[in-house]
């Protein structure tokens, strides 16, 4: 599946300062970084909790590469599961068509927000093969008649996992709170365990199947799809593992147990984005205020603004958008701006304040409270240096860790005007 073009990332011009310390416990990867991030399931249009999500693992591959880390990115598209069965149903649209136009619309709005592109991005269509074949090797699996035009579905057994639950740290009872709600199947009659979750969907009347080999005809469950497709193309599990926060339980949780059945015990890092509402509510499409990139950029909103508001906030944490936002980010763009365009002092040492809060757990909001201080003509500067080699210095770590072209329009894939400076 093809992803997006990239924005061309400019060479940091000052020696990256030290290594990059991740999560709550500060820990800094060590050698190369197999990074695995869970992707969109098409059925409908890129909103900002998806933005945030994407913007927070956008943020760290831009981070670890600038100090040095060598990153392979994979991130999948759940491009054939039950959401998009039913959206495409209401609508009266092919599922087929539904999943297209909507990642057409992703890619769109990644490109607009200058997210770098996956050097794998994998539909689970396309990969159905490798996911009947990482069940097929999984030991710790049983079929379960369905009842449903007898068809078989295949499951995974958690109690054959002594390690289950150690990503989420969930008791059981809070994982029944949420498995139903989050795409489990509780109710299921037959199975071993109600928190067992399913590898392969057999065929039902009405829906898309595959060849899935002695499995029979139908298709993959959600959490070994993602498994599969990670292994597969990281060359191995993943070291780090990013999505929101609410894949924390069932999915990373199921995805981590299905990789220790194909033989990887090694675990990785989890990052989990916060959850975004709006005005004091959840954002969803069924209290219909969902804030979508899309609609943003057509009514004339900058995407560098979007980007912005969205990194004024901690990636951990969970927040409200308001209008407010906007008018914030809006302001600080004009204020960076000006600031260039007035060739204020102090840009050098601003530059490695933003580099050492993005290695710091990505600290985004230090980062643009020290351009706001700067903007504000209250950073200290470093020497009596070239005020030309210190703004272009600037320019270009704003451009390489925050992708926010300070320079030229809001278009750009490349901040390379700052020969203008």
């Amino acid at each position: 599946m093809d992803s997006w073009l990239s924005p061309k990332v400019p060479q940091l011009r000052h020696e990256a300062p030290g290594p990059v310390r991740l999560g709550p416990d500060g820990l800094t990867p060590d050698g190369d970084v197999r990074l695995y991030v869970c992707g969109i399931t098409p059925y409908d249009a890129t909103h900002l909790g998806h933005a945030a999500t994407y913007l927070t693992f956008d943020s760290l591959v831009r981070t670890l590469r600038a100090g040095g880390y060598n990153v392979t990115y994979v991130q999948n598209v759940t491009d054939i599961d039950d959401p998009l069965l039913e959206r495409a149903a209401k609508i009266g649209v092919d599922w087929r068509e539904l999943a297209t136009s909507q990642i057409d619309l992703f890619r769109s709005d990644m490109t607009n927000l200058r997210v770098l592109a996956p050097d794998h991005y994998v539909g689970a269509v396309e990969s159905v093969d490798l996911v009947v074949s990482a069940v097929e090797r999984m030991s710790d699996t049983y079929g379960l008649a369905s009842g449903e035009g007898g068809a078989d579905d295949v499951y995974a057994e958690v109690a054959a996992d002594p390690r289950f639950g150690e990503v989420s740290g969930f008791s059981r009872v809070e994982m029944m709170e949420v498995f139903a709600e989050r795409g489990g199947d509780p109710e299921r009659e037959g199975k071993h365990d109600e928190l067992d979750p399913l590898l392969w969907r057999g065929a039902r009347e009405g829906e898309p199947s595959w060849n899935g080999k002695d499995l029979g005809e139908g298709r993959p469950g959600w959490h070994i799809e993602c498994a599969a497709i990670g292994e597969h193309y990281l060359g191995g599990a993943p070291t780090i593992v990013g999505g929101g926060s609410d894949l924390v339980f069932p999915h990373h949780e199921m995805s981590a147990m299905h990789l220790r059945a194909l033989g990887h015990e090694e675990p990785a890092l989890y990052l989990h984005a916060g959850m975004i509402g709006y005005e004091g509510e959840k954002m969803s499409k069924s209290l219909g205020n969902l804030v979508l990139v899309s609609k943003l950029v057509d009514q004339g909103v900058d995407p560098r603004v979007v980007r912005l508001a969205m990194l004024d906030h901690h990636y951990a944490d969970d927040h409200h958008w308001t209008d407010a936002d906007l008018t914030r980010a809006t302001e600080r763009l004009q204020a960076y701006q000006d600031a260039i365009a007035a060739r204020a002092p102090g840009a050098a040492m601003t530059a490695l304040v933003v580099h050492d809060c993005m290695t710091d757990d990505l600290d985004t909001p230090g980062a643009l409270w020290a351009l706001d201080a700067w903007a504000a003509g209250d950073a200290p500067r470093m020497t009596e240096g070239d005020e030309t080699e210190e703004l272009a210095d600037l320019v270009t770590t704003v451009d390489a860790l925050l992708g926010i072209c300070l320079i030229g329009g809001p278009f750009d894939t490349t901040c390379g005007c700052v020969e203008s400076l």
